[in-house]
């Protein structure tokens, strides 16, 4: 008779991660938000009572568990106590709209929400349309906030003396679900498993050299993946101190970075450039900061040069991915990003990548093709959409949407979104290029460059502009500059300035709404 040996003995979750960096470390302070500070012992503690306390309330093992809120030592607990107690997470974006929520709420089937005071009311307008959200969890705040009357507290539920019940959880089992930002049709819910995150840990934790004696700080939304796993998750993964913040403002940011000797900072190249932007910028007062991540979008080459300079310490990574990759994908290194500007790098350790034409056979050097992929990282597929899920893993390869080149030493490096690229007069344009060009101007302090309808190139390539404090600039300056370096096709037919450009949470250039506000 053969003995059966319970899945628990080699499981490997989200948690059980946690729980094993705590007995490594138990005494290191592992959170610190606002006036919280837990040590790993104490965090690990709290998510076994949270956990104990989500099962109280009814909430089950594989049930979607929504979270609509800004970061905070909340929402880190909770990360982890629905994992614990074998619970799916769906992250929300808080920007969208009631509607926009409530679409996502309707499509994952959460019945139950957690949220914060300052979002509870667009968590309660949304739960009203149509949703099967039948209770609340009220999250508590990087400052201090009152519990929302009706909801579940935080704090009583993470005072359960239960013990959290016995898991069926294996780290094939799905951790969450993480809805896309929906630009071309309605969001789709990529389907990670523990297993498909925890691999991406060890990527990030291998390739992005995120260490135990990093104090990281964790500045853009959790709800996002790329701060929640690639640098959130893996430094707990590791061992960090890691410092939240809901505040991805300079006037924040630069002072947090002094007072808690920050080692460790990942932002988009927005946020880097308002950083640089800052009057509160001094580089003497940012001494311990030794390692920078960028993703999201890639780099402008200028400003890149302009951090080597001002922050000579500071040792940058791109990190490239998606959504559905968890979202790790492609690393540059420090040593690359002056010699390879503008790429995106290679595939991560666990990670298989290759840039295809629409035969799935590989570009040659410096032709334009689709990034592919293979990885323990990837999804399962887009919850309950068979049909998308079955197209982006056609040639059985995940298929990124995103265009890209290949040089002759294997170094990728995106052209565009699929979506992103402009079509004018008969021509492709990737706008990236115009933008690195136009980010040569000297008064440019950020550009985005569209395509907008036009009768006579179809799409008209157009620069909207942010022009740097003091300085002037027009737009006779931009064209002629960008059609003295490039072909007369690629050049911008029109220029419009602007104060700031719309930006997502994670500070993602929203092209989107460009487009809308500049249509003629």
């Amino acid at each position: 008779m053969s003995h059966t040996i319970a899945p628990a003995v080699r499981r490997q979750t989200i948690a059980d991660a946690l729980r094993r960096t705590a007995l490594r470390l138990p005494a290191k302070t592992g959170i610190v938000c606002g006036a919280t500070t837990w040590t790993y012992a104490e965090f690990d503690a709290l998510v076994s009572r949270l956990a104990a306390g989500l099962a109280a309330i009814g909430v089950a093992e594989g049930d979607k568990v929504a979270v609509l809120a800004r970061n905070s030592h909340g929402f880190a607990a909770l990360r982890f106590a629905l994992a614990r107690r074998g619970a799916v997470m769906v992250p929300i974006n808080f920007m969208l709209k009631a509607d926009e929520v409530a679409y996502i709420l309707r499509h994952a089937g959460a019945k139950t929400l957690a949220t914060d005071s300052g979002l509870a009311e667009l968590a309660q307008a949304a739960a009203q349309l149509d949703t099967q959200v039948a209770q609340f969890i009220w999250l508590p705040s990087e400052d201090p906030s009152q519990p929302v009357p009706g909801m579940h507290d935080f704090h009583q539920l993470a005072a359960c003396p239960d013990a959290p019940p016995e898991l069926r959880l294996t780290s094939t089992d799905v951790a969450q679900i993480v809805y896309t930002s929906g630009t071309e049709s309605s969001p789709k819910g990529a389907m990670l498993t523990h297993d498909a995150v925890l691999w991406q840990y060890v990527s990030c934790v291998i390739d992005a050299e995120i260490a135990e004696a990093d104090v990281a700080l964790h500045a853009l939304p959790l709800y996002h993946c790329a701060q929640l796993d690639v640098f959130f998750g893996p430094a707990i993964y590791i061992g960090s101190t890691n410092v939240i913040t809901a505040k991805p403002t300079p006037d924040n940011l630069l002072p947090m970075i002094e007072k808690f000797g920050i080692t460790s900072f990942f932002a988009p190249p927005t946020v880097w450039i308002a950083l640089l932007r800052s009057p509160l910028f001094d580089p003497a007062r940012l001494a311990q900061l030794a390692k920078g991540y960028y993703g999201a979008s890639i780099m402008p080459v200028e400003v890149m040069k302009e951090i080597a300079t001002r922050l000579p310490r500071v040792r940058l990574w791109n990190l490239y991915g998606q959504t559905e990759i968890a979202p790790l994908a492609t690393m540059l290194g420090p040593e690359d990003q002056l010699r390879k500007p503008g790429s995106c790098g290679k595939a991560v350790r666990n990670v298989e990548t290759r840039v295809v034409n629409d035969q799935m056979q590989d570009v040659a050097v410096g032709e334009v093709g689709e990034i592919v992929h293979r990885s323990p990282h990837l999804m399962l597929g887009y919850f309950h959409d068979d049909e998308r899920t079955k197209a982006a893993f056609e040639g059985d390869w995940f298929h990124s949407g995103d265009l890209a080149t290949i040089d002759e030493e294997g170094y990728i490096t995106v052209v565009d979104r699929k979506k992103d690229m402009i079509k004018t007069g008969g021509e492709n344009v990737a706008s990236r290029e115009v933008e690195e060009m136009i980010y040569r101007l000297p008064q440019v302090s950020e550009v985005a460059v569209i395509g907008l309808p036009d009768a006579k190139w179809v799409e008209a390539v157009t620069a909207v502009v942010v022009v740097k404090a003091g300085q002037t600039l027009d737009e006779a300056t931009v064209i002629a500059h960008c059609a003295q370096h490039m072909a007369h096709f690629k050049s911008p037919k029109r220029v419009v300035f602007t104060d700031t450009l719309p930006k997502n949470p994670s500070g993602k250039l929203l092209k989107r709404e460009l487009r809308l506000r500049y249509v003629a």
